[in-house]
């Protein structure tokens, strides 16, 4: 049999298959879709979803969203390891981001993400080598001191705008026979972080954001003057028995959850209270009358070394990338849209990082006020403790500041610290 013969035949052969087959009816088209791994469940997956929606209803795009929960790190990098990671996800914490962009691993946000409205701080704490490799959807805020502004007015106390002001004030209220500082740690487990921000937000004032930035990655040694400093400045109000509500027992065994309640009594057994936006939450759940903005309000951390200013302190949801495509691109332009980051503070509380977000979608004056600091802050640094190695920042780090308000001299615990940073970092 010749080859032009076979080749006829098959010809022949296959024009009589395709006319027993029935015609099609429609092609078709693979679904356009993003895979999304997060670490949020409950609430947060609810408003995650119902950020998504119209983005997914006018673009067709299919998001698909997997809650990891808090092995989050772990099997990200596991994924990522093994070559099969999520198109995006909501990474952890900058230090993360950080090393998967050392890796190679993430798509650099750089001309293909509109970023021009959120704030220099945020985009400087995703950048790696001048690459931008992740935006933030919304932030916490922590650099705060809360306060009754009508127990302040009866009183006559002004708020404090230096740290010696802040330590005037406290002794003021101690001369008036009154405590100043509701300051609650317990948290079960994790008894101790409490104080940890306190010293993050000490260090930022009084160090500076590059030296800060230094403790945070090892690079200088628990036991440098700097970060003494910084505890000392904390052991200025923690240590003293008549600054806080039930003195240093109090501080240990409060819940940090009900320590704010020391503002509300009649007469306040308190009359600060340092603590993240958050806090808001607690206070009217257990104090439902009361009026954000008129009952209860606070003002910014004051600064402590004038040349460090007053840098913020806090927390973010960080969104990056392990692929590029022009599905994962729509996605993350939208994520950084005042549209989808306004649909996602309104469902939460949380502050948005695009300047553009219409403050009417914040549920009370006091949370815009904080939007507003956000978006205008020049320096923000991410909470150091979640930063830093499990091993010391939810160990030894919160487990120092319980033995230093339990007594313990101070050079132990920076010494005890030290040798679990060595063990962790590797250096």
């Amino acid at each position: 049999m010749s080859r032009k013969f076979l080749t006829v035949s098959l010809v022949v052969l296959l024009a009589m298959m395709l006319a027993a087959c029935p015609a099609p009816t429609e092609v078709e088209v693979p679904q356009r879709s993003v895979s999304m791994a997060v670490l949020w469940a409950g609430e947060e997956l609810e408003a995650l979803l119902t950020t998504l929606a119209p983005f997914e209803q006018r673009t067709g795009i299919d998001v698909v969203v997997e809650t990891v929960g808090r092995e989050m790190p772990v099997v990200l990098l596991t994924r990522v390891l093994a070559g099969i990671p999520p198109d995006v996800a909501a990474i952890p914490n900058p230090g993360q981001m950080r090393e998967f962009a050392e890796m190679g691993d993430l798509v650099s946000l750089n001309g293909i993400v509109d970023l021009v409205d959120h704030p220099k701080a945020f985009l400087d704490l995703a950048t790696v080598d001048g690459h931008i490799y992740g935006l933030f959807l919304s932030a916490d805020l922590k650099s705060l001191v809360w306060y009754s502004p009508k127990a302040f007015a009866a009183a006559g106390y002004e708020i404090p705008t230096t740290w010696d002001e802040l330590i005037a004030l406290s002794e003021q209220i101690v001369a008036d026979g009154k405590t100043p500082w509701a300051l609650g740690m317990e948290s079960g487990g994790a008894t101790g972080w409490v104080g940890t921000d306190w010293i993050e937000d000490i260090m930022l004032r009084t160090a500076g954001p590059e030296l800060y930035d230094k403790w945070v990655n090892h690079e200088i040694p628990w036991t440098h003057p700097a970060v003494k400093k910084a505890w000392e400045h904390f052991g200025q109000i923690v240590l003293r028995e008549d600054f806080v509500d039930g003195g240093t027992v109090g501080a240990l065994t409060i819940p940090f959850s009900e320590s704010p309640n020391a503002l509300f009594t009649d007469p306040p057994r308190a009359y600060m209270h340092r603590q993240a936006t958050f806090i808001q939450h607690f206070i009217l759940e257990a104090n439902p009358d009361l009026v954000p903005g008129e009952d209860f309000s606070f003002f910014v951390f004051p600064p402590i070394s004038p040349e460090h200013g007053t840098p913020l302190l806090g927390a973010g949801d960080l969104i990056s990338a392990f692929r590029d495509t022009p599905e994962v691109r729509e996605l993350l332009n939208y994520l950084a849209s005042a549209e989808a980051q306004g649909i996602w503070v309104g469902e939460l509380g949380k502050l948005a990082v695009n300047r553009n977000v219409d403050p009417a979608v914040y549920p009370d004056p006091l949370t815009a006020k904080a939007a507003g600091l956000l978006a205008g802050a020049e320096v923000f640094r991410f909470d150091a403790s979640d930063l830093m190695p499990a091993a010391v920042g939810a160990g030894t780090f919160w487990s120092g500041v319980v033995d230093y308000v339990g007594g313990t001299p101070l050079d132990t615990v920076l010494q005890t610290i030290e040798a679990s940073a060595i063990d962790a970092y590797g250096r």
